[in-house]
């Protein structure tokens, strides 16, 4: 499935679905990976299928940011979500994930496109009924929980949708919308993204929206900001905020990790960072589910294990590997690297998943790989969820 975007007008189209230039508004990873072909999800189990981690059925699992249960072999733009993605979602074991609804990069048509996105999904929502569900409080998770369906978070992944007018937030907010990341890679009007050389922080505006997101019980993201808008946000905000998908710098110097000061002055706030399964882990090379494990730790040691969550920014089915996938991948990061808005370490050799992670299960697998490193039950199912649902429920209710 493809939802279409111009890469320099970010223009709603219906013209032949264009991989390239969506991915080229959009991170890598979530909103990405579901756009290149090759890409399948695993054979839908003919029944339960006994947990790997004996903790897992209990746990409330939550990917805080996820491409959510769309196909990619799908080529018609805003098609109807079908059976085997949707059984891909039930067999993850996930109780919620969030969504990008929004567009990024273009204050021209972002509104617009972000308006389309939400409209899509609240159609799939009531088609699929009963395997979706649409989260708008910690209630919410909790109902998911108990009939075993998909809870479904919208989020945005820049603040373009808002234009000039802060008063769209009532807009976005009645339409469901519960996380607003700041900004993407780069400069917005709220604030520098993480590419921005500049690193000028957050703007007048910007903490004008950051004021009307609190007090609407918004959850403010920072997971693209610049290290200056991050802490500038932290300080601002009145409420706990979320680094929804991430890694450590201190682990692998990239502009799309955070330092050990932003994840340690979020979690003084009550905050909380998802870690990712993305390139970024590692400085070269394909990460691993060692990698991953890496920057768990790293995040917990510095925030404590309250603190720490997973956004994987990649999608629930799993991925095969096929030369025409590799050649899409190689081909939409030269894009990326054209168009500006490629982040170090971002290579057409490198895959935007963790290999030995590629399951719809791969939280029950990490689960599993975090116990046999002697972490307790009760942290891990504080890091597949727990924290990032007391998160949500003390700021949006």
């Amino acid at each position: 499935m493809s939802l279409k975007v111009d890469a320099m007008k970010n223009d709603v189209s219906d013209s032949e679905p264009s991989r390239r230039r969506f991915l080229a508004a959009c991170s890598l990873g979530a909103a990405g990976a579901m756009l290149l072909p090759g890409y399948a999800g695993a054979a839908a189990p003919s029944g339960p299928v006994p947990p790997q981690w004996p903790g897992y059925r209990r746990a409330t699992v939550i990917d805080a940011l996820s491409g959510g249960p769309l196909d990619p072999r799908e080529t018609t733009d805003y098609a109807p979500l079908n059976a085997r993605s949707l059984a891909d979602a039930r067999a993850s074991g996930l109780t919620a994930c969030t969504i990008t609804v929004s567009g990024v990069g273009s204050y021209l048509n972002d509104h617009a496109l972000t308006m389309r996105n939400i409209g899509y999904w609240n159609g799939q929502l009531a088609l699929h009924g009963d395997a979706l569900s649409l989260v708008r409080t910690g209630a919410d998770l909790v109902e998911a929980k108990r009939s075993e369906r998909l809870g479904v978070i919208y989020g945005f992944q820049d603040s373009t949708p808002f234009g000039e007018d802060i008063e769209r937030f009532d807009t976005f907010h009645g339409l469901g919308v519960r996380v607003y990341q700041l900004t993407y890679n780069r400069r917005n009007l709220v604030g520098d993204g993480c590419l921005e050389p500049a690193n000028a922080g957050l703007s007048r505006f910007g903490r004008e929206l950051v004021e009307k997101i609190n007090a609407g019980r918004g959850l403010i993201d920072l997971s693209h900001a610049g290290q200056r808008t991050t802490l500038d946000a932290i300080a601002a905000s009145s409420h706990p905020l979320t680094i929804s998908h991430t890694g450590c710098a201190a682990l692998a110097a990239n502009p799309r990790n955070k330092s050990d000061e932003e994840l340690r002055l979020l979690a003084a706030r009550g905050g909380v960072a998802g870690i990712y399964l993305m390139p970024f882990l590692r400085q070269q090379g394909q990460p691993t589910a060692e990698d991953l494990i890496r920057h768990i730790e790293h995040a917990v040691n510095v925030c404590g294990e309250e603190h720490v969550c997973l956004g994987t920014d990649g999608m629930i089915s799993s991925i095969d590997l096929t030369p025409e996938y590799r050649e899409r991948l190689r081909s939409v990061v030269e894009e990326r690297v054209r168009l500006g808005i490629s982040a170090p370490g971002e290579s057409g050799d490198v895959v935007t998943f963790l290999p030995d992670l590629n399951q719809p299960d791969r939280f029950d697998r990490l689960a599993l790989l975090l116990s046999q490193r002697g972490h307790s039950d009760a942290r891990i199912e504080k890091i597949l969820g727990s924290n990032y649902a007391r998160l949500f429920t003390e700021v949006c209710g």
